[in-house]
């Protein structure tokens, strides 16, 4: 008796996302998909229960490989620290230096797991974006394992999610009309966000579909999609690829090369002239009912939040008094709110957002003139995660800054050396190893030391448990930017990247 072969599967994961319009929580340097929202596992980020999901689909017939991760080279380390979190290794972390859109960031996924799979197995991809919320991951499971199943034969499989209201913000898929109900269904066409009119009668008509955004197929259908629909991506992602460099488990790119990329997404690329009448490549749906939201705004927050009675629903340490159908996200101190409705606060350590809710798109405008006036607001939080641990800003004026710093255990910083500033470290717990010049010590609780302007140093915690230190910094400049590195464990560049 024969059995039907079993598929390998490579998961790959698109974690390139700035998140902006859930600022402030969401910053460019640590955007939403790698924050825990109180959604899903509540002591998981938004990456972590995605690669978890795609690393859940195996069974007798479906091999899963290790995922593939496309990231913003500046997230790096949080994704292997995210990864090694949850005990998953990688294939492959595919670091873009500036974001290209998502046809570009699966077609270099492409040419790496191609390289990487076994000679002759051209691997069936699932691809997943990063920062979506998933409420019952059984049905989700399912629903990809069918679209796996179905992509075994070829062409280009999506997940579509029955639309629970008519939303502007969402592309849609149509499918085609007379088909009985099945696992998977035939793409129309894919359409662009609606106006609310438009919405409306989508939703009403019962033919279009949410589009996920995830897309189930072979390696080589997609090879030859993009090479037929978009040829200039193909061949300035081959050329990019072809100089790349991997370093440990990352694939770094020539910045020039990269650039060269013309940017575009998966649907207008792809999806969209592939679903046309005669293009040859059939597109096919499974329906998926399984919580879904990508949070793309804080009322998508809410939306799918646990709420109280009069529709409120609270993270963090809120008091809430004759308000109805409002959102309040409090991260570092205590938010108390009294009779509004419809609002959405949001409160970190050093930016609060009030909003109405129907607003929320906005943000995103908001973020932009951060960024335009030059606030490191629109970038960075008070807190900053590095390889080795944090810093946190918790003072400044003319001249000095004081940081809060936590090594953890068993890790350094890079030896390094300021031209403009002095600093003067004081151990607050654990025990410290200071390289201060030709001198290497060991500090304890309530001990300190004077680094001079201009000396090489480095700080080390070789104990079991976290270091935790206070900083003051003295001089004329105190931007991260004065930083020359001379060695480092994390392989950063020598030079002025923190």
């Amino acid at each position: 008796m024969s059995t039907a072969p079993v598929v390998s599967v490579v998961p790959v994961v698109l974690a390139g996302g700035s998140g902006t319009r859930l600022w402030p929580l969401s910053r460019s340097l640590h955007p939403k998909q790698y924050l825990s929202l109180g959604v899903g596992q509540l002591k998981e980020t938004l990456f972590q229960q995605a690669v978890r999901r795609v690393g859940a689909l195996g069974d007798s017939g479906i091999a899963v490989q290790r995922p593939c991760i496309v990231a913003n080279e500046e997230h790096r380390f949080t994704v292997v620290e995210q990864l090694r979190a949850i005990d998953v290794e990688p294939a492959r972390i595919v670091l873009e230096p500036f974001g290209r859109n998502t046809a570009p960031a699966l077609a270099l996924a492409v040419l790496d797991a191609t390289r990487s799979a076994a000679k002759g197995v051209d691997p069936v991809l699932v691809v997943a974006p990063a920062d979506h919320a998933i409420a019952d991951v059984g049905a989700f499971t399912a629903a990809l394992r069918a679209a796996v199943r179905s992509a075994v034969g070829g062409g280009i499989v999506v997940l579509g999610i029955r639309p629970e209201r008519p939303d502007t913000g969402y592309g849609y898929i149509r499918i085609e009309g007379g088909q009985a109900a099945a696992e998977t269904l035939r793409v129309a066409a894919f359409v662009e966000k609606p106006d609310r009119a438009t919405a409306e009668r989508y939703v009403a008509d019962g033919s279009h579909y949410w589009n996920g955004g995830v897309f189930v197929l072979r390696a080589s259908v997609w090879r030859d999609a993009l090479q037929r629909f978009r040829a200039d991506i193909a061949a300035a992602c081959d050329a990019a690829y072809a100089t790349a460099a991997t370093d440990a488990a990352f694939l770094r790119f020539d910045t020039k090369a990269f650039a060269a990329i013309p940017a575009d997404s998966i649907d207008y690329a792809v999806m969209e002239p592939a679903s046309r009448p005669g293009s040859g490549i059939e597109i096919r749906m499974v329906p998926l009912a399984a919580g879904w939201s990508d949070l793309g705004a804080w009322d998508a927050v809410w939306q799918v939040g646990a709420r109280d009675g009069a529709g409120n629903a609270v993270q963090g340490d809120a008091l809430v008094r004759d308000s109805r159908n409002t959102l309040v996200h409090a991260t570092s101190r205590l938010v108390g709110v009294i009779g509004i409705d419809d609002v959405t606060v949001v409160e970190t350590a050093d930016a609060v957002l009030v909003a109405h809710r129907s607003k929320s798109p906005e943000v995103k405008e908001l973020v932009a003139t951060l960024a335009e006036s030059g606030r490191s607001e629109a970038s960075t939080h008070r807190r900053v995660h590095r390889p080795w641990g944090w810093y946190e800003n918790v003072d400044q004026g003319p001249r000095f800054q004081v940081k809060r710093i936590l090594v953890k255990p068993g890790a350094r910083l890079s030896l390094q050396m300021h031209h403009h500033r002095a600093e003067h470290w004081v151990v607050v717990s654990g025990t410290a190893e200071v390289t201060n010049g030709e001198s290497v010590t060991m500090l304890s609780e309530n001990q300190s030391t004077y680094i001079p302007l201009g000396q090489k140093h480095r700080l080390a915690n070789p104990g079991k448990m976290p270091l935790e230190i206070i900083e003051v910094q003295s001089g004329s400049y105190l931007g991260e930017d004065d930083i020359v590195r001379f060695e480092d464990s994390y392989g950063r560049a020598e030079g002025r990247k923190p």
